[in-house]
């Protein structure tokens, strides 16, 4: 079992002065605990973090550390589920300025570095039609980092077309701090010049295993499957040339051997073609049985869950409709899917399959459908599995995922004899699930390993594990990687003499044994049993959280201060720390959690569109502000929703004094103003800000064609009326809220406005800080007007910025009022009625959080398509971070959140640029330097007549 140790002796300064940059050293509590979590059963607390700037500096340090006897690991992802990314040494992030990407030969390839996630490389080839081969489930938050490290493969491409099979080139950094780049013309020569032992060795250990026919057989018959155990040994009879050789080595070799600073990948073609089938059987037996005969039909993946798997997914949103409508006893399924890319082709596999399927033991028909939205639930439910079930868990528990792969025919008796071991064992709630069509099988348990019956009882079980795998003539690692769980089992797997063979590849890289002590190779038969997360029990927002990472690619402040997942760790280490009587740790934790935990998080709620179990972990800020509130806080915000409409008049006021004042006059009073009453209390202001927008007041009453029956309720938002439209005097747009007057008039329609509209808001200021009491009194005021005018609730209710129907529909759920957001209500009624005359040339569109919370981004996509002939969405697109007042509170968090996408916007070079939120308008106004305005604006613009 791990505890925390607050105060351990950071690594030599000789370490620290090979970063550039001090700030990028972090030996802080904070930082160190943040950096503990990652997705695995294990933790360690690192002395050290880096944030590694480029491979040159990595290579610094690592001679550095090597000078000095420092341990090392490298971080991407933190998504292993072996324990590779955990150390008590010195842990180097390579995911935060390792994020380049360059697609080659028209998508036929694409260089990559190690901070990218699966999804976002894939999202930039889509375009091309190609994607990687590799396609772990974990897509969304795996970096290419631990892709190579781990060579992994995933659901449909097994050994084809895994790392190892479809990296063409790297560039690598040895722990002697060599570097080199294998595309390169004379990088044969550079690594014999510069690694000349090194390169004896490997030419040394290739004949070794070359002339040794028992070795041969061995790797393989172990290689014949998908296989994650131990170094790749199967490069020892794939590759002639050291460079190559040593190459593909690297790739699985859990950066242990080297640093994988960039990557040339040969991609896949995307088959445009695909039929899906989610077959239900009545046991984990029968679905088993089937699995050799749909293996020989050609099947593109086959997808195992067992009967916890579907338990779980029946509570899951979005869950597939053919595990829901009844109660889950001892059923198994099957995702089945065939790829093609010629019509005819696909129906001839799909006849295949449903001839297999036919004559199975089926719970209930299983139609295979093209279906695209009934794919994805059926993806979606699959590739967050883990998360999900592993969420489901007791509280306090640790869930374990491990992977094994035995040959197909032997499917059906291992995961019959796995279960018989969970309950030899205590593993009541034993998780089965997998990719079976290459024999690679997923088994989960929980436990909380904090006594000796329980570590015994865990110590046990993989003992019988690897005797059960081992006889079937499998692999007790499929994809999954070594790791600190499985490295005590590598010489079992393949015997002394391989094994041998491994110790001095290890001694001829990393003859100082710097680089991951205790992954893939260690001799301490306990090893396993060491370190293993105990996770305090915290608040319910968050206590489900598996640490799996799936939060982090989607978490605004992710490259400024701390992501969902770290902002959950250090809470808990906090209550660990609490909990065993350590205050000294847990007081130091809550002092330094303020700024990069409470002050720079969002409260977006991206964190849970990514999240398998739906973690907001913006609620659980929202907690900790209402919390820390005192009592003067909490009057003047109650104070402020009793006069919301002098409040927000007043903000527009001095936004458009400010803007006839010398920017820099403002800003100073601005400036002293935070530096009396703090940084998350008063707003900086900046030139970019626009001047006020004008009053509701005179809104009340009928909008829109006065001729027409009135069609429903519209609640214009107060940010279109304390931010004024884009532009200045003559030049200023009209703004969301007019324009959407004009379109109504326009399309011969009517909607009602509150006579006190000026009062009302949607109660996300009071929301976003935690102030339950002003949030409420606004909701209630909010209830009663929409009451009044909407004949009870029998007319729908339009907001016009996303993140107010957002607020609107969370205000009126209970009433059962339909909450649309404008954009929503213009593609249904407005565009029908309307003649685009003027559409721009190229529009950049900017989702915002709320759009993509609430289901709208494809109505923002349509309007966008009807007012531009081209129409962008960036790739490297996500929340801007405003927040409200969050962007002024604290503008390095939108310039943090913003950059990527700001970069590709530049690129884009777009003729118009719009959103559907007036605060995020002018958040990427700001971070772009182009002119934002709301999609209806254009809208409006371009069917005038």
């Amino acid at each position: 079992m791990s505890t925390l140790t607050a105060r351990q002796d950071p690594p030599t300064s000789t370490v620290a002065a090979a970063v550039a940059e001090p700030g990028r050293y972090r030996t802080s509590l904070l930082d160190r605990v943040a950096y503990a979590g990652n997705a695995s059963h294990y933790l360690r607390t690192p002395q050290a973090v880096i944030i590694a700037a480029d491979a040159a500096e990595v290579a610094a340090v690592f001679r550095a550390a090597r000078a000095s006897g420092t341990p090392v690991t490298l971080r991407s992802g933190g998504t292993s589920l072996a324990g590779q990314a955990t150390t008590d040494g010195l842990l180097i992030d390579v995911r935060r300025n390792f994020r380049n990407i360059e697609v080659l030969d028209g998508g036929r390839r694409v260089r990559v570095q190690p901070g990218l996630t699966v999804r976002q490389v894939n999202a930039h080839l889509a375009a091309h039609g190609h994607k990687l081969g590799p396609d772990p489930a974990s897509e969304a938050a795996a970096t290419i980092g631990g892709v190579i490290n781990n060579n992994s493969s995933g659901m449909a491409c097994g050994t084809e077309f895994n790392t190892y099979r479809t990296l063409e080139s790297m560039t690598f950094v040895l722990p002697s701090g060599t570097l080199i780049d294998t595309a390169a013309p004379d990088a044969e020569e550079a690594l014999r010049a510069q690694e000349p032992e090194l390169v004896d060795t490997l030419l040394r250990l290739q004949l070794r295993v070359r002339d040794n026919a028992e070795s041969v057989a061995i790797i393989e018959r172990h290689f014949a499957l998908k296989n994650t155990m131990g170094y790749g040994l199967n490069s020892f009879l794939d590759h002639d040339s050291p460079l190559d050789l040593l190459t593909h080595l690297i790739i699985g070799s859990e950066g242990t051997l080297a640093f994988v600073a960039e990557a040339v990948f040969r991609t896949v073609r995307i088959s445009p073609l695909a039929t899906t089938a989610l077959a239900v059987f009545p046991d984990l037996d029968a679905a088993t049985r089937v699995l050799p005969d749909l293996v020989g039909t050609g099947v593109a993946t086959l997808e195992l869950m067992d009967a916890t798997s579907l338990r779980v997914g029946q509570s899951l949103p979005g869950a597939p409709s053919a595990i829901m409508g009844f109660k889950v006893g001892q059923e198994a399924a099957l995702l089945v899917e065939y790829h093609a890319d010629e019509q005819e082709e696909l129906e001839h596999l799909e006849r295949s399959g449903t001839e297999v399927l036919a004559g199975t033991r089926l719970h209930a028909a299983a139609p295979f459908s093209p279906d695209a939205v009934a794919r994805n639930a059926a993806w979606n439910f699959r590739k967050g599995l883990y998360a999900s079930v592993a969420g489901a868990r007791p509280s306090g528990t640790t869930s374990l995922l491990e992977d094994i792969a035995v040959p197909v025919p032997a499917i059906a008796a291992t995961c019959e004899a796995l279960q018989e071991l969970f309950s030899r064992n205590g593993y009541r709630d034993g998780v089965i699930f997998g990719h079976a069509k290459d024999g690679n099988i997923h088994y989960m348990l929980t436990d909380r390993f904090d006594t000796d019956d329980s570590l015994h009882r865990f110590h046990e079980f993989h003992e019988q594990t690897a005797d059960l795998v081992l006889s079937a003539g499998g692999n007790l690692k499929a994809e999954h990687g070594t790791g600190h769980a499985m490295a005590p089992f590598v010489r079992r797997q393949y015997g002394d003499e391989l094994y041998e063979v491994m110790q001095e590849l290890k001694r001829a890289c990393d003859p100082d044994t710097m680089l991951n002590p205790g992954v893939i190779l260690n001799d301490d038969p306990q090893a396993h049993l060491r370190d293993l997360k105990v996770p305090e029990p915290v608040e319910e927002e968050i206590n489900r959280c598996t640490e799996c990472g799936y939060c982090e690619p989607v978490c605004p402040s992710r490259d400024l201060t701390l992501t969902p997942r770290q902002r959950i760790v250090v809470r808990r280490a906090q209550a660990a720390a609490q909990a065993r009587g350590d205050h000294a740790t847990a007081e130091e934790l809550s002092r330094e959690y303020d700024y990069p935990g409470e002050q720079t998080c969002a409260v977006d709620g991206m964190c849970q569109t990514a999240c398998p179990v739906q973690i907001n972990t913006g609620d659980f800020i929202k907690r900790r502000r209402r919390e820390h509130h005192g009592p003067v806080s909490s009057t003047a915000w109650t104070a402020a929703a009793k006069t919301w409409g002098p409040v927000t008049r007043a903000g527009s006021t001095a936004l458009s004094t400010a803007s006839r004042l010398p920017t820099p006059v403002v800003r100073t009073a601005t400036d002293l103003g935070r530096a009396v009453l703090g940084e998350d209390t008063v707003p900086r202001y900046s030139g970019d800000l626009p001047a006020g927008g004008a009053a509701r007041k005179k809104l009340g009453g009928i909008v829109g064609d006065p001729t027409a029956e009135v069609s429903g309720v519209f609640l214009p938002s107060c940010v279109n009326s304390m931010f004024g439209a884009e532009g200045d005097g003559a030049g200023a747009g009209t703004g969301a809220t007019q324009a959407f007057i004009r379109l109504l008039e326009r399309a011969g329609l009517a909607l009602r406005v509150p006579g006190n509209i000026e009062s009302l808001c949607c109660g996300t200021p009071w929301s976003s800080k935690g102030q339950a009491a002003g949030q409420e009194l606004m909701a209630d005021r909010v209830r009663a007007s929409v009451r009044e005018v909407s004949g009870n609730g029998r007319l729908p209710v339009v907001s016009d910025a996303a993140s107010c129907t957002e607020g609107f529909a969370a205000a009126l759920e209970k009433e059962g009022v339909e909450v649309v957001d404008a954009v929503d209500f213009a593609v249904e009624h407005l565009l029908p009625a309307l003649e685009v005359t003027a559409p721009v040339e190229s529009l950049t569109l900017h989702p915002t959080c709320s759009s993509r919370r609430i289901g709208l981004d494809a109505q923002l996509g349509a309007l966008g398509a009807a007012v531009a002939e081209t129409v962008h969405v960036p790739v490297n697109w996500g929340c801007c971070a405003f927040a409200g007042d969050r962007g002024m509170l604290h503008p390095e968090l939108t310039a943090s959140a913003t950059a990527p996408e700001a970069a590709e916007v530049g690129r884009l070079d777009a003729a118009a640029h719009a959103s559907c939120n007036r605060t995020c308008e002018i958040g990427m106004t700001r971070a772009t330097g182009r002119p934002y305005s709301h999609i209806l604006e254009l809208l409006e613009q371009a069917t005038r007549p």
